[in-house]
């Protein structure tokens, strides 16, 4: 189980889980990692360039190889603990060199895991002219085992070496360390003689190398200024106590219940049916996120790309994880209809109207102001358990504070597969 620390919302890279912790009275609220996100190496403070490139590949360009490479795995949350022969057919990536020496890199993906089969995303890299080891992002099933899933999706602890290290969902080099270039390899396993046969439909991963800002100025209004999507609106806090083995709902729910109210929006939640489970059934979609996004190893509910690669099972939708630079690069997804899944940080007082503090928080953008301020659904619904709470309008300037220097700009982009994305930016183009 990953240890567990309290952090202040300082320019790092916060954990995706939040846990909004009541402290004393008029103390700030801060949030309790599940596992600790340290701080990546960052060029010379005072840099002002955002480099941030995504690069992705689907259809065509994703020729897996044959099924002719064998592996025993045992799953280390399973009861049992019985090693399973799988077989494995790979997909390697072009190398990609995005213009700079990054820092970090986050993979996503959409697969589809029929039966006891599962997918795995390693990357390697390019650091002072010598390849990296393999690191593995994430191993990846869309169904539990108890729902007839393969494996218990885990992100892999432990694999910190002196180039770099991964926490829970995130490639990072350590200080002094940077990469010119990143390959991606897929395995789709599945158990040996099995015809269920798993398939990546899309894979791509955003490399990154951020300045050590503690501040960024207010982005020029853009394009969606008067835009509000009509994104339903759910509240973590009435899940407080929910399913204890998936981190027990609540607080720690941030990221499925932003993932289900966009899923929600593209109208590709669960059925009555696939919730016949729930209890209680209040909003039992978000309790369904929750178990289907949840990584063994982080203990929690956030891991990013597997969020993204949930709602790739829904309908037609396609999802990936990455950084923008700005706001103005967001409105330009809300101009598109498209809502974005936002990874934020900051002590309470630092974001009017919030009325809590966090380490690590995820929302839902869902529009903008005629002035330019952010209009979201935030699923901490001010710690009151109503979903009427949940829509709040953000200060600008405030708002590009606690998300910018604090996560990056970490984005879920989540659509269906028929909705343009807005045209990408020529240089480094980020999605």
């Amino acid at each position: 189980m990953p240890s567990r620390s309290t952090v202040s919302a300082a320019p790092f890279q916060p954990s995706r889980r939040s846990v909004l912790a009541t402290a004393a009275a008029g103390a700030a609220l801060v949030g309790v990692t599940a596992a600790p996100r340290a701080r990546a190496a960052t060029p010379k403070k005072g840099a002002a360039e955002r480099h941030v490139h995504y690069a992705s590949w689907s259809g065509a360009d994703l020729a897996f190889g044959p099924f002719d490479h064998t592996i025993d795995y045992t799953d280390p949350h399973a009861t049992a603990g019985t090693p399973v022969t799988y077989e494995y057919a790979t997909w390697t990536s072009p190398v990609v060199p995005p213009g700079f020496g990054l820092t970090e890199l986050v993979a996503s993906w959409n697969a589809a895991t029929p039966g006891g089969s599962w997918v795995e995303v390693r990357v390697r890299g390019t650091s002072a002219g010598t390849t990296t080891k393999d690191y593995v992002l994430g191993r990846w099933a869309a169904e539990d085992p108890a729902d007839g899933g393969g494996i218990h999706r885990t992100s892999l602890a432990g694999q910190g070496d002196t180039v770099a290290t991964v926490y829970t969902d995130t490639l990072a080099t350590r200080k002094g360390f940077s990469l010119t270039d990143w390959q991606l390899e897929v395995r789709l396993l599945r158990p040996q003689g099995s015809a269920d046969t798993p398939s990546v439909s899309v894979v791509g991963a955003m490399a990154s190398a951020l300045p050590d800002a503690k501040k960024v100025p207010r982005s020029p209004n853009g394009p969606a200024c008067g835009t509000t999507l009509d994104v339903p609106t759910y509240s973590q806090e009435v899940h407080v106590g929910h399913y204890p083995q998936w981190d027990n709902g609540g607080e720690a729910w941030c990221s499925p219940t932003s993932t289900s109210m966009v899923v929600a929006y593209w109208g590709a939640g669960p059925s009555s049916a696939e919730t016949a489970w729930v209890d209680p059934p209040v909003d039992a979609q978000v309790d369904f996120t929750a178990r289907n996004v949840f990584d063994y190893t982080y203990d929690g509910a956030g891991n990013w790309p597997f969020n993204t690669a949930y709602a790739a099972t829904r309908g037609d939708l396609h999802g990936f994880v990455t950084r923008l630079r700005t706001l103005t690069e967001a409105e330009e997804f809300i101009a598109a209809g498209i809502p974005l899944v936002v990874s934020v940080s900051f002590k309470k007082g630092e974001l009017t109207g919030a009325g809590y503090g966090t380490n690590g928080h995820l929302m839902v953008v869902v529009g903008f102001t005629e002035s330019g301020d952010v209009v979201c659904n935030d699923p901490a619904s001010h710690l009151v358990a109503s979903n009427d709470q949940v829509r709040v309008v953000y200060d600008r300037e405030e708002f590009e504070n606690v998300w910018v220097p604090h996560s990056g700009g970490i984005v879920y982009v989540i659509r269906p597969a028929g909705r343009a994305l807005p045209p990408a930016l020529a240089h480094e183009p980020n999605w």
